[in-house]
């Protein structure tokens, strides 16, 4: 479960827009004028990987717009029709327009409609405030708009192979539990531990399991972990108590037939009492005792 930002850390941030208001460095702002565009010419770019834009924060960014500008110039590019498509920098628009806005400070940048989805898309998922899902759809569609191995992802946003893989897998969670992270209810953490069950019926059992427990992330591995590793207490439990069973066995047999009686298990599984005589006449008496009882 992720800690909730402190009131006066949020407010900071939103008025300083830390998150979408830094300065950036890089390939995006070469050869791109900076212009005061009308608003209204501005559109959100379809592939804007964030779907969630929360309330609150968006306020708080809005009022910080309304006394301060706009600090950090938004990224468009220029469609056919005179109209400007957002490649970065939507929050800072949605903000601008709670503000009441008229235009909005923007680098207006030349480029493909291809360059102009890749570069949206990695300017994207290099952000903090996506959810795990946001990255993981975004990275899954890299892959595949772009033939794009994981590898060759990993070095085009910048991030280690293994974090790829590990959002891109996330792909293959149920419904329920996809949900529960796109809503903030369990955390990478946790989904990364879901996927070790064999099923999709065992991880959404363990997910209602997180919730009504409220279990940790390394309560959930360890939960994990041992459903992983074969019960064998039980059998071992049996085969302690089997030498007590047949000690007893073995003792009331030798207090009516006397001491030359064992009782063990065979490989096969059976259990085997065995009456060594001396001779026949033991037999006999033998025979004698079981037609009396």
């Amino acid at each position: 479960m992720k800690p909730k930002t402190s009131g006066l850390g949020k407010g900071l941030s939103a008025i300083f827009d830390m998150e979408e208001q830094n300065v950036q460095k890089g390939p995006q702002q070469r050869g791109a004028s900076i212009d005061e565009i009308d608003i209204k010419l501005v559109q959100p770019n379809p592939t804007q990987p964030r779907t969630n834009f929360d309330k609150e924060t968006l306020d708080e960014l809005s009022q910080s717009i309304a006394r301060l500008g706009v600090i950090q110039p938004i990224t468009v590019c220029p469609n056919e029709d005179g109209t400007f498509m957002i490649i970065s920098g939507e929050r800072r628009f949605r903000a601008s327009q709670l503000a009441g806005k008229k235009t909005i400070p923007a680098y207006v940048r030349e480029a493909s409609e291809d360059s102009v989805l890749e570069m949206a898309l990695v300017e994207n998922i290099q952000r903090e405030d996506l959810n795990a899902m946001e990255i993981a759809f975004t990275l899954q569609r890299l892959v595949e708009e772009f033939n794009l191995t994981q590898e060759n992802l990993a070095d085009r946003v910048g991030k280690k192979r293994s974090t790829v893989t590990n959002f891109i897998r996330l792909l293959k969670l149920p419904a329920e539990i996809q949900l529960a992270i796109r809503e903030d209810v369990i955390s990478m953490g946790h989904a990364r531990a879901l996927l070790s069950l064999p099923s999709p019926e065992a991880q959404v059992k363990m997910l209602e399991r997180i919730l009504k427990s409220s279990l940790s992330v390394r309560q959930v591995e360890q939960i994990v972990k041992d459903m992983a590793t074969p019960q064998d207490k039980p059998a071992k439990k049996r085969a302690e108590s089997s030498p007590a069973k047949y000690n007893t066995v073995k003792e009331h047999l030798s207090g009516i037939w006397g001491d030359n009686i064992t009782v063990h298990k065979s490989t096969a599984g059976d259990v085997k009492i065995v009456i060594k005589l001396k001779s026949e006449g033991q037999l006999d008496d033998i025979l004698k005792d079981i037609k009396r009882k």
